[in-house]
């Protein structure tokens, strides 16, 4: 990776973090181009290194090296067609692109100014070549804040992420703002939990700020679980020095000097990012002790988890942490008050911490402007499943699922009819045709038997099985049961036990209206959300398919 060394020194002031962005800004102007090629977990997966491999190659024989700058960048949202770039200052955008292609990418592109149209997006609707990121119908509806950067900037270099203003909102926090003004201003913007709650995450902050304690804690929830859920595996994959921002604009915002990020150990590519990335800005003086000159001190810690989809609770999450079982444990006190080592700990999402930053430098009225009046902002999504665009994409609320599915996602393969969609993974529900114009919010979603969850989006045909699909989610939130209590690790198991008979052609007069009551009940006396959750998938599809 090529680095300016006149920029790499220690950050001591917000004057020096200015000086800083200027600096890389005035060196990024040299390249004639910046090419930047998709390194998120699916082009990894599709050899995306042997074509950055190929590409420096090509540039060295054509004497070009030194001309062009490659950011090797986070997830851009278009999986399917990986592994991509984008040459800037045009904007092309080619797809499945192999080591081979590299050459001709240099030598006609580069050299000759001529487009390769065999490497342009094809619209699978129409079958049309578009050259140009801008013209793509999976981006024009999208709104990206949290996202701004994957697709952007180069994962592994701070320099990049301080010349997009980063750490420009916790110098702002740490020079202009008290951390009562921090949190009125999270407050006022609107922002609800992005990892399924919704509870206002301003609240939240404001209940651990006012919670007596000598050390408070900040946690960041990466324990993303739902089966077709990527979206905060690709955050950190390709923006993690936001995630450390915002952490670190809760921890001034609460009192606290100590974060921990817990990951799960499927997300070695994650993982491995972050751990730079913490490295990285603790060797600018941007965590640990007075930070920017001022008597703000913070770090970060990552913690490993075992991936236990129960550990996506926050105090199973919690107990994770401190080294017991991963179970929940009986709310109230509530870990504002009591969390972490039962000390005031504020925990948010990947999502949520990457809403921080933009909302401290834009203002609360700029996102509460996005969105809806009750569910502000954006959301991110992972579209998967019979749909054409796979991916993921970040949409405001209040966008309708007709919008995303058919205008972002580019509607069903093979001109087969859609079916029903299935949102919130495991603890959600599915939503039928006739709720294509529901807008896609907290409270629409709940009102119609499903929940927004994190963001996991699966569509499916006309040939899709929805007992198969009930069975399937009832078979994994069993598997996922802590078996604390009854509810959940005895009643996921009859539920299951009666839709495997039904799917096996042995069902019998009541057991449907067994399934009702079992979920019913599951759903009043488990323990905590998984299980008071677990049979969303089960009575949403028999409400619409019984």
């Amino acid at each position: 990776m090529h680095m300016d060394k006149s920029i790499i020194s220690k950050i001591k002031t917000i004057e020096d973090l200015h000086t800083y962005k200027e600096r890389f800004i005035t060196k990024q102007k040299s390249y004639q181009y910046i090419i930047r090629i998709c390194s998120g977990a699916g082009c990894v997966s599709s050899a995306c290194g042997k074509v950055i491999e190929a590409l420096i190659a090509a540039l060295e024989e054509k004497e070009l090296r030194d001309t062009v700058k490659i950011n090797r960048t986070g997830c851009i949202g278009t999986c399917d067609v990986g592994p991509t770039m984008i040459i800037e200052p045009e904007g092309v955008f080619y797809c499945n692109l192999t080591p081979k292609d590299m050459k001709q990418v240099v030598e006609k592109h580069l050299k000759q100014k001529v487009l390769i149209e065999d490497l342009c997006y094809v619209d699978k609707a129409t079958q049309k070549k578009i050259p140009y990121l801008k013209d793509i119908g999976f981006f024009k509806k999208q709104n990206k804040i949290v996202l701004k950067n994957c697709g952007k900037i180069d994962y592994a270099s701070i320099d990049e992420f301080i010349a997009n203003d980063g750490y420009m909102a916790i110098a702002r926090a740490l020079k202009e703002m008290s951390p009562e003004k921090v949190i009125a201003q999270v407050k006022e913007s609107g922002l609800r939990g992005r990892g399924g709650g919704g509870f206002p995450t301003g609240v939240k902050w404001e209940f651990a700020k006012k919670a007596q304690g000598d050390i408070k804690y900040i946690i960041c929830n990466a324990d993303e679980g739902d089966p077709g859920a990527f979206m905060d595996r690709s955050l950190l994959e390709g923006d993690p020095h936001l995630i450390i921002e915002g952490m670190m604009i809760a921890g001034y915002a609460v009192g606290a000097s100590r974060g921990y990020v817990y990951v799960r150990a499927e997300y070695p590519l994650a993982v491995e990012r972050l751990e730079m990335a913490i490295k990285d800005t603790r060797s600018k003086n941007l965590l640990g002790e007075d930070i920017l000159e001022t008597s703000f001190s913070f770090d970060i810690e990552i913690r490993i988890g075992a991936g236990a989809f129960v550990c996506g609770e926050e105090t199973a999450l919690i107990n994770s942490v401190e080294g017991l079982r991963g179970e929940p444990r009986q709310k109230p006190p509530f870990p504002a008050d009591k969390g972490l080592f039962q000390k005031p700990t504020v925990l948010n999402n990947v999502e949520t911490y990457a809403n921080i930053a933009p909302i401290i430098l834009n203002g609360a009225k700029w996102f509460n402007a996005i969105g809806t009046k009750d569910s502000t902002g954006t959301k991110v999504f992972a579209l998967a499943g019979d749909i054409n665009n796979t991916g993921i994409i970040e949409v405001p609320m209040g966008i309708t699922l007709g919008e995303v599915l058919f205008d972002v996602g580019g509607g069903v393969p093979k001109g087969k009819a859609f079916k029903v969609a299935q949102t919130g993974g495991p603890s959600g529900g599915c939503l039928t045709r006739e709720y294509l114009n529901t807008p896609i919010d907290y409270d629409s979603l709940v009102s119609l038997g499903a929940i927004m969850g994190s963001g996991g989006l699966i569509c499916m045909d006309e040939d899709t099985c929805m007992v198969d699909m009930a069975r399937f989610f009832m078979d994994f939130v069993q598997e996922e049961s802590c078996g604390k209590c009854v509810a959940c690790r005895l009643g996921t198991k009859r539920m299951l036990e009666v839709l495997e008979r039904i799917t096996q052609g042995y069902g019998k007069e009541g057991d449907v209206e067994l399934l009702i009551e079992l979920g019913e009940t599951i759903k009043d006396t488990a323990l905590c959300g998984l299980g008071q959750t677990a049979p969303n998938p089960v009575l949403s599809t028999i409400s619409y398919f019984r």
